[in-house]
């Protein structure tokens, strides 16, 4: 990450954010690079331990992903299903994971969680489930409060995501949010995190480079 005043702004609105966030009993740390994110990412994973995950963009564009598969773990990829049956089995078994990788869609400069989620099972898992979460934020997806952190989820990621996956809602005319009923929405489920429970469970690694939505 060049230095930069624009960087360094980012370093210390993320460093402000995790206090904000240890304080309501998340673990939190700031890393400048994806590839320090990584690292820190694996070192919260034992072992011979399962993993699983939901759809983030940002833990298969920064390598989270294969490097898992590189290492020694039980992997519950749902991207291997052969069948949407078979997808929505390992969905199911990603929940009894001891370790779960997923991002945010916003953080709020005041330490609450933002995802919007268009099956649920993602949201499923950071409400329970799963022994722990590890969840690489890009600092980009900090909003300076929850109101604008939802507004992040519904109108940059939601969009986003929407494109990605051709779907046939009105935010991928324009990209904003409409609270569609589309049969094809993404915004099904909103999910405000507000605190950690147990202290600890979830580890939020933000980060300074561009990654996911």
């Amino acid at each position: 990450m060049q230095d930069t005043p624009i960087a360094r702004q980012r370093e210390k609105l993320a460093l402000a954010t995790v206090d904000a966030l240890r304080r309501r009993g998340f673990d939190a740390v700031w890393v400048p690079t994806a590839a320090e994110m990584v690292q820190r990412a694996l070192a919260l994973l034992p072992a011979g331990c399962s993993v699983a995950w939901g759809g983030s963009q940002t833990i298969r564009e920064s390598g989270l992903t294969a490097a898992v598969h590189a290492g020694d773990y039980t992997v519950i990829d749902r991207d291997l299903a052969a069948t949407p049956e078979e997808r929505t089995e390992l969905h199911r078994q990603g929940l009894l994971a001891d370790r779960y990788l997923m991002s945010a869609n916003a953080v709020a400069a005041t330490g609450e969680l933002v995802n919007i989620d268009g099956t649920g099972n993602r949201l499923a898992a950071l409400c329970f489930g799963p022994k722990e979460l590890v969840m690489p934020v890009s600092a980009g997806k900090i909003a300076p409060t929850l109101e604008a952190a939802v507004l992040r989820a519904r109108n940059t990621a939601a969009p986003a995501n929407a494109l990605r996956l051709d779907s046939a809602t009105p935010c991928t005319a324009d990209g904003l949010c409409h609270n569609c009923l589309a049969p094809g929405c993404l915004c099904n489920q909103i999910l405000i995190t507000r605190s950690c429970r147990p202290v600890g469970r979830i580890h939020v690694i933000l980060f300074g480079e561009d990654y996911g939505y």
